[in-house]
């Protein structure tokens, strides 16, 4: 019989302001696509983050991944860089990107693939009660259009 994968997920919160704004468009098509996510002096938000990973249930410790050392990296990978911070003002990715939760959550799977290699499954983001950003590492050669 083969082994089952489990999958296995944490959350954890952090709180962070951002401002919605391309350098790529003008002052007018910024405030016009992003409406008040445009203000010059930002807004804030209390994001939840779902961090899934996969694995074999080792047969010793009966574990995919101790839960502890799961809580451990995401605190210092994600929140110590996250949490009560302007990410456009403190996080040099959003530098150059703008600092919507679907860059976030691309951002956040960039920083934990490293910890947890071959693991990874979903990073998952709350931004607010009504909208949930999910990624699932998967990166397109090709452009497609999110044009809504």
């Amino acid at each position: 019989m083969s082994e089952p994968i489990v999958y296995v997920t944490r959350i954890e919160s952090f709180s962070a302001a951002h401002r919605l704004h391309s350098p790529l468009l003008s002052k007018e098509e910024n405030e016009k696509l992003y409406g008040k996510c445009n203000n010059p002096k930002g807004h804030g938000h209390n994001y939840k983050v779902e961090v899934t990973v996969k694995g074999k249930v080792d047969k010793i410790t009966g574990m995919v991944i101790n839960i502890t050392n799961l809580k451990e990296i995401i605190k210092n990978v994600v929140m110590e860089l996250l949490d009560h911070k302007h990410l456009d003002e403190d996080v040099d990715y959003f530098k150059d990107c703008v600092s919507t939760t679907e860059n976030l959550g691309v951002y956040i799977w960039k920083l934990l693939s490293e910890q947890l290699p071959g693991m990874l499954h979903r990073v998952k983001i709350h931004e607010t009660d009504k909208n949930i950003v999910e990624f699932y590492g998967e990166f397109s050669s090709s452009n497609i259009s999110s044009t809504s």
